[in-house]
């Protein structure tokens, strides 16, 4: 491990600087018919924008928890990246009620208002688009973001050894995520740059993360994330994976 990529928002950078062209978050919803494409910078722009909302607006910072109620989606991945950005904790499907600012999809709202502090609502509709109705007692994402600066700078340094993310009642540090990652990418078949895996995983393990966001990001390669990938046929999938040119899957 490089001493400059101690935490995910430093394996960003890393892969922002060597080619920021190239796809990093292939995200496709089987119910909807949705998909989206993030190349290393449009994925890093919408990260900045957010580490900016999270810093700025919610006064996030190093050691606040962020519960993540969402699904695998690749707004939740630029979420998860923004935190590790400010240095706040990732707590996937945690406690609202035990958190500092909570972040919700459609569907977890109702559990969400337990959050005593700032909560942020995702529509999670095609192309990042907003609420018809913003939530009552809810910021619309789709509404908040778009205005945020476009670089990111924290306000107080990250620290790699400080609590990072939570899931599935595991705590990680920020370089426990990143070796972690590191260590997977060879069992995913992440081979390096130009590897690309489907990964149909939720966001609710660490398996899931690691499929789905930070081992291709520690591998230099891509992710085709897929949402109710259940809903799609064999005949469909060999298609998909022929088509987006994946190396791997993990479903």
């Amino acid at each position: 491990m490089r001493a400059v990529e101690r935490t995910p928002a430093d394996l960003l950078s890393s892969a922002l600087a060597a080619d920021p062209g190239r796809p990093l978050v292939t995200f496709y919803d089987d119910a909807t018919g949705e998909r989206v494409e993030l190349s290393v910078a449009t994925f890093a722009n919408w990260v900045a924008k957010t580490a900016n909302l999270l810093q700025g607006d919610l006064a996030a910072g190093p050691g606040d928890r962020v519960a993540l109620l969402l699904p695998a989606h690749w707004q939740t991945a630029v979420w998860l990246l923004a935190c590790s950005s400010v240095g706040a904790i990732a707590d996937v499907a945690g406690d609202p009620g035990a958190a500092d600012v909570v972040v919700s999809g459609p569907d977890t709202l109702d559990a969400a208002r337990a959050c005593s502090g700032e909560r942020i609502a995702l529509a999670l509709r095609p192309l990042g688009g907003r609420f018809p109705q913003p939530p009552a007692g809810f910021s619309d994402y789709a509404v908040e973001v778009p205005g945020q600066g476009d670089r990111f700078a924290p306000f107080a340094p990250v620290d790699p050894e400080e609590p990072a993310l939570i899931v599935a009642g595991a705590e990680y540090t920020a370089a426990e995520v990143v070796e972690r990652a590191r260590g997977d990418a060879p069992e995913l078949d992440l081979t390096g740059p130009g590897s690309r895996l489907l990964s149909g995983l939720a966001y609710d393990t660490w398996e899931g993360l690691s499929a789905g966001l930070f081992a291709p990001l520690a591998a230099g390669g891509s992710v085709v994330l897929c949402r109710n990938l259940d809903r799609l046929d064999e005949d469909a999938l060999a298609k998909r994976i022929e088509n987006e040119r994946v190396t791997a899957t993990a479903r």
